[in-house]
């Protein structure tokens, strides 16, 4: 459970936005006392068609492996050149796999206990190449973990405010989602940002029971002083998050993903290539059905 954040499993494809993935990862393990894990999935590539399969010969798929595991080292090298706050240093692990991405991931996530999962976003936008379109739709649909997905303009600073976007559709699953982060939080000492955005065309009274359940609910439970409550107006769920992460000096946006929730809205809504494009900061995805 995230809470408990013992190990980091960080995904790459040892791709330059992977690698600052990689170092965002290293500098948080530090801070927050966790371990990590290098995977790279190798042999089928992302865009194959699903199901669709390839044989390697033997002297290609030795060598891929010795090249992959090669490039791991060195870059678990640079991770360790990295200069930390404090006095913790992570213990890195390496393995190379071969299969699917989604696939290795769910397997190495349960094999080795990971608690957070970390990928690079890839190309000119914030989802593009390996984990665009419908591929980034699957790596987040297939995650059964917490996932954190970072830009490769992101650089790794003290986190403190973390901004959680809730529709107040599933109140008792965001709170079971937000409690579970508490502890985290504490470790970094820093702010929560309770966040929800409505349409213009809504009159704040039409949640407003709905937001005072949550918040005394939370408050009575989560004993955790740092936390604040934020109304953003947008009649997207994207523009509104944008100018939030944007303006609203958060440093990681978490959403949870599950059926009809706001991060559905702005993943499949038509306007969430732009959000897609500008957003600047890491987005923490928890699994349908909030954190178990």
């Amino acid at each position: 459970m995230i809470e408990k954040m013992k190990k980091i499993l960080i995904a790459t494809d040892l791709s330059a936005n992977a690698m600052n993935a990689a170092k965002y990862g290293y500098s948080l393990a530090a801070e927050i006392k966790a371990n990590l894990v290098l995977c790279n999935a190798f042999i089928v590539p992302a865009e194959l068609p699903e199901g669709a399969m390839i044989a390697w010969p033997k002297f290609e798929y030795d060598e891929l492996l010795r090249i992959s595991e090669k490039e791991l080292k060195a870059l678990e090298t640079e991770l360790r050149e990295i200069q930390t706050s404090g006095d913790f240093v992570p213990e890195i692990e390496r393995i190379n796999v071969d299969g699917r991405v989604p696939d290795v991931l769910a397997e190495q996530v349960e094999k080795m206990h990971i608690d957070l999962v970390i990928a690079g976003a890839h190309g000119s936008s914030w989802l593009n190449g390996a984990i665009k379109g419908n591929n980034a739709h699957r790596l987040i649909d297939s995650a059964t973990y917490p996932l954190l997905l970072v830009p490769g303009i992101a650089d790794y600073k003290p986190i403190k405010k973390v901004a959680f976007a809730t529709d107040l559709v599933q109140p008792k699953k965001d709170l079971a989602a937000i409690y579970s982060l508490l502890s985290l939080l504490k470790k970094l000492n820093a702010e929560l940002l309770i966040t929800h955005v409505y349409d213009e065309a809504d009159h704040p009274d039409k949640f407003k029971k709905s937001i005072e359940g949550f918040l005394t609910e939370l408050s009575n439970k989560a004993n955790y002083p740092n936390i604040y409550y934020r109304i953003v107006k947008s009649e997207k769920p994207e523009k509104g998050l944008n100018w939030l992460c944007q303006f609203g000096e958060v440093d990681i946006l978490v959403m949870i993903h599950r059926e009809k929730s706001i991060l559905r809205q702005v993943f499949e809504g038509s306007h969430s290539r732009k959000m897609i494009d500008q957003i600047t900061i890491p987005l923490l995805v928890l699994p349908s059905g909030g954190l178990k």
